[in-house]
Order: C-alpha cells, then structure tokens, then sequence
C-alpha cells in the first residue's frame, strides 16, 4: 500500500525502510535532509515539506508520523488537518500520552479524518527482528493499515493487534515501558550483587549467556545485556546515567489515579533520578542522622 512517513529519525528511518522491502510505496519526510537521502537511496519516495507529501498521496491518504511527543506532534497534526480530506488517516507511531490521543482523535472527528495510535516497541533492532505494536483507533480505521502493520511486525499475525478505541494502544505501550524499567532495574541489581562477590570471580558474561536458554529470567532484555557485557564487563566508558522517556513517570502517575499499587515500577523510575545526581544531599543527611543517633562513622569530603 501507498503511506508517508514522516519523522526519520532512529525508528522512523528503519520502519520506512522495512516497508519499502516489505513492497510499499512510502513518501518519506524529515525536518533535516539527510535521512530523507537514505530513505530515498533505500527505495523510499522523497519529499520536501508536508505540502509535498500530501500531493504525492492518493486519497484515501495515510500519514504516519514518528515524532517526539508533545508540541512537535501537535503542530504536525494541526498543519495536517488543514491539508487532508475526509477519510485519510493520521497515524501517531511515537510515544504519545495517551490522554493527548484521545483529545486529538475528538479534534480530528469534525473533519472527517480517521486518528490511529500506534504504541511501537522495538528499538534500533525492529528493521529486522520487526515491531511490536500495540494499535489504537476505530476497526475500520486500523484495518486499512493492515498491510503496513503486518510487514512492520515480526509476522503478519503475531506481534501486533487492535487494543480498543483511540487512546489504548499508547495507553498499553505506556504501561509497557514501565514493565520494563521494573525488568531492567532487576536485572542491574541482581549483576551488580554478583559484580560484589569479588571471591568469585564471576564472569558475568558468561552468567547472562548461561540465563539467556532455559532460565527462567530468560528475555530480550537479557539478550541486550549479555551483547553489553561482551563488550566490556566493567562497563568502563559508560556513566551511570539513566534518562527516562516520560512513560515511566505517566505509568506511575496512572496507577496512582486508579489506586493500583505498582511499587516496582515506581522504585525502578526513582533508580533513575538516584542515578542522574553526582552527590546525594539525602545519602549526605542518611549518614548524618546515624552519626546523629548512633554514633555511627562518616566519609568525610577529602
């Protein structure tokens, strides 16, 4: 089928390119030039503003758009309102909050034109192992993207479906993530306690690759982890320094609105504020209330 995609970045980039090969027509658009280049040198249909993309569509028109969420979504979506037709569809593959989903798929209903969520989860890796997706929208509206989907996903009938109405499928991926800040906080903490038995000697590459068959910890993400340690078991060239994409924090805020305990996925999102500070005033204060009570030693600053 013919679709545009628009926002190359790491993931926008590749899923254009897996189209291509998969047998589609895909109009690719970026702010900067370059990937636009790749795409095209990949088979893609190069285009120069957002105006340009439309006329190379054919109506009924798809529009996929791989872009930060927040402001730069929103301004696309507006500028696509007024150069679409009734019956084209709009398609959010970024990591979107769910609510602005749904208020967009209100916004886009007095004009006619369809709104479709699309939770992607696959990473640098998704051009060929293929992309979980978790799909939001109306079922006549998703089952014109069955043909993208089916080639984006790692099979046609595995590893993507319709969660429910607009909003769901960027609901479930939200919750998705933090799942996974849960899982990789686990995993850092259960290597960095085998990393502290120095009598040992652990190999902690050889550890990960023992797990990654018939273990029941066994995952992807435990894949990811033995590819890491190959490389460098002491991690050398890397800081502890974890960002988080704001879909951890709106998990935890979720489950605080609907009263559903989630201390894991909560702590694990706290980790990631620990691992940002050079210094803890709250460690300083920990150690000072104990010397304080106990009489218990102190580091002093050298």
């Amino acid at each position: 089928m013919q679709i545009a995609m628009v926002g190359l970045g790491r993931m926008g980039l590749n899923m254009a390119k897996r189209m291509v090969r998969g047998g589609h027509e895909v109009i690719a658009f970026n702010r900067s030039p370059a990937p636009i280049a790749e795409a095209v040198e990949d088979g893609a249909i190069g285009a120069a503003s957002l105006e340009d993309v439309v006329s190379k569509l054919s109506a009924p028109r798809h529009v996929w758009l791989m872009l930060p969420a927040g402001d730069i979504t929103e301004k696309h979506i507006e500028q696509l309102i007024g150069l679409l037709s009734p019956g084209d569809t709009i398609i959010d593959g970024g990591n979107s909050n769910y609510k602005d989903t749904v208020r967009r798929a209100e916004m886009l209903k007095p004009h006619n034109l369809n709104y479709v969520d699309v939770g992607t989860s696959g990473g640098i890796w998704g051009i060929t192992e293929g992309y979980s997706m978790m799909v939001g929208g109306e079922e006549a509206a998703v089952e014109e993207l069955r043909p993208v989907l089916s080639t984006l996903a790692p099979g046609a009938n595995e590893g993507w479906g319709r969660m429910g109405p607009s909003g769901s499928g960027h609901f479930v991926k939200m919750v998705h993530n933090g799942i996974e800040y849960g899982m990789m906080q686990a995993y850092a903490e259960g290597f960095e306690i085998m990393r502290a038995k120095k009598e040992f000697d652990l190999d902690l590459h050889q550890i990960a690759e023992v797990w990654r068959t018939g273990s029941v910890v066994r995952s992807w993400l435990l894949d990811l982890t033995a590819n890491a340690l190959a490389e460098d078991q002491s991690l050398s060239d890397l800081r502890g320094w974890v960002a988080d994409s704001g879909e951890g924090r709106w998990t935890v805020a979720e489950a605080i609105d609907l009263d559903v305990p989630a201390p894991v996925i909560t702590l694990s999102l706290m980790m990631r504020f620990v691992s940002r500070q050079d210094e803890s005033y709250g460690a300083k204060l920990l150690a000072a209330m104990r010397n304080q009570f106990g009489g218990h030693a102190v580091k002093k600053v050298e």
